[in-house]
């Protein structure tokens, strides 16, 4: 009895079908390849607690953060990818994780009647990519998502300041208005807010006066 009892807690400790980590990286990678995300998550997170310091650890690191990417948890990707630049500041694939970054947030953007910090979130990801490593592929990828943050961010503007003129508050909604003119006078949104504007006046009686 000792004996067998000797065996069973010598097999749990140590199976003999433990997988090296080649085989757990392969098998996470023939998950994501696949679409199965989660899958592929529990595959890397097997390398990083069991083989912290084997050569596929950093790797496996950064595919867990896209597999909770690919799966859409992104606050789980975000959080992963953060602690990949902080743990690898110099890793060549920091560009790509930064930009990442800014893509959890950007997948967290609501509808223009909604709250927009996810767009401001991503925004700042973005400008802070380009200004880091201007010349990188991921940083012109960020230009055109920076575009489109600042869309969200002056239909979300106009949005309110629409609301607010329904709803007679005419100052409020100048205020909204101008915020587009000053901040956003490249996206499309400009000539609208303008026409507004104007019209927040007349209603005012301000003949042409700002306040």
């Amino acid at each position: 009895m000792v004996s067998l009892n000797g065996c069973s807690l010598w097999d749990r400790l140590f199976p003999e079908d433990e997988k090296t980590p080649e085989a757990l990286m392969s098998e996470g990678m023939n998950y994501f390849e696949s679409g199965r995300y989660g899958a592929a998550a529990e595959a890397f997170q097997m390398i990083k607690d069991r083989y912290p310091y084997s050569k596929f650890a950093v790797v496996a690191e950064l595919k867990l953060a896209d597999a909770f990417y690919g799966k859409e948890l992104f606050d789980e990707a975000f959080e992963t990818y953060r602690d990949f630049e902080r743990l690898h500041p110099k890793n060549p694939d920091v560009p790509y994780v930064v930009y990442q970054q800014g893509m959890c947030r950007f997948g967290q953007i609501d509808s223009i009647d909604r709250d927009q910090s996810a767009a401001f979130k991503a925004k700042d990801e973005f400008e802070r990519l380009i200004k880091k490593f201007p010349g990188n592929e991921y940083a012109r990828r960020a230009r055109i998502k920076l575009r489109e943050c600042y869309i969200y961010l002056a239909e979300h503007e106009l949005y309110v300041g629409h609301f607010y003129f329904k709803m007679k508050d005419y100052r409020a909604a100048m205020g909204r208005y101008r915020y587009i003119i000053e901040n956003y006078p490249d996206f499309g949104q400009y000539g609208e807010a303008l026409e507004y504007l104007h019209k927040c006046r007349e209603k005012l009686g301000l003949n042409g006066e700002d306040s």
